[in-house]
């Protein structure tokens, strides 16, 4: 969990963790050197709880540094993701952890969209298997949804970009198998907040273009085709959700 500055809701995601039905676990929390009570209030939850620890980087670097950091330390078969902002479903590592111990590589589920005032957005589906050719061209990978074998994979870190790196991590990890599976159960509650390091939608879509060009070296031409799908097809499923369903660009979550 990389965190920044986020003491009025990194409780809810360190709390969701606790709250796992599957027990086994160990959360490391990055701190990019917040300025606000941050690092207090997760040191207070810490100190109940010895799965629990608290690392902190000396000057702020980014989401991608620190999730880096917090690969290398991590000790658990299995890398998974949690951003401050989100928090995930009692379930969710029993049930990945389950389909990870049927042979499964890499994961990811679905997820519940919701606004800054917790009102429910809608929730966003993922298909059963996704192979690299199609995730260049929609990225149906939520950060706090993924999960990694290194016993397949090694620990593979995120390419450093401010943006985007996530993405970036997921066609590094899909380049060296054959697919990965989509648990379609809403499993993640993600926060859509206007101040976050996403919320840029214009910005977002230059670093998207970074990671065919820079990180994936595509050529121009399939850079753009890939650039036209994934853009629009983002547009299409925040701002119109039924139509994107219709369209087959949005899949409907089970249980939602």
């Amino acid at each position: 969990m990389p965190l920044r500055n986020a003491a009025d809701r990194v409780e809810t995601g360190v709390r969701s963790v606790q709250a796992q039905s599957f027990t086994d676990w160990e959360l490391l929390v990055v701190d990019d050197a917040s300025r606000d009570a941050s690092v207090a209030r997760v040191e207070r939850l810490a100190a109940g709880d010895a799965r629990i620890q608290v690392l902190q980087l000396n000057r702020e670097s980014g989401p991608a540094v620190a999730r880096n950091f917090g690969i290398r330390a991590a000790r658990g078969r299995y890398i998974a993701f949690l951003d401050s902002d989100d928090a995930w479903a009692p379930e969710k590592l029993m049930r990945q952890v389950a389909l990870m111990e049927r042979g499964v590589v890499f994961s990811f589920t679905a997820m519940e969209r919701f606004d800054e005032q917790g009102r429910r957005l809608f929730a966003a589906g993922v298909p059963e298997r996704v192979v690299y050719r199609e995730l260049l061209k929609t990225n149906y990978v939520g950060c706090s949804t993924a999960m990694y074998d290194t016993r397949y994979f090694g620990k593979v870190e995120m390419p450093l970009i401010a943006r985007r790196q996530d993405y970036g991590l997921w066609l590094r990890l899909l380049r060296q198998t054959e697919c990965g599976y989509g648990l379609n159960e809403p499993l993640v509650r993600y926060t859509v907040r206007s101040g976050s390091v996403s919320s840029n939608k214009l910005m977002t879509a230059g670093y998207t273009w970074r990671v065919y060009r820079e990180l994936e070296r595509l050529p121009l031409l399939r850079s753009v085709w890939c650039f036209v799908h994934q853009t629009g097809r983002a547009a299409v499923r925040n701002r119109w959700p039924t139509l994107a369903r219709r369209l087959g660009w949005l899949h409907s979550p089970h249980g939602a």
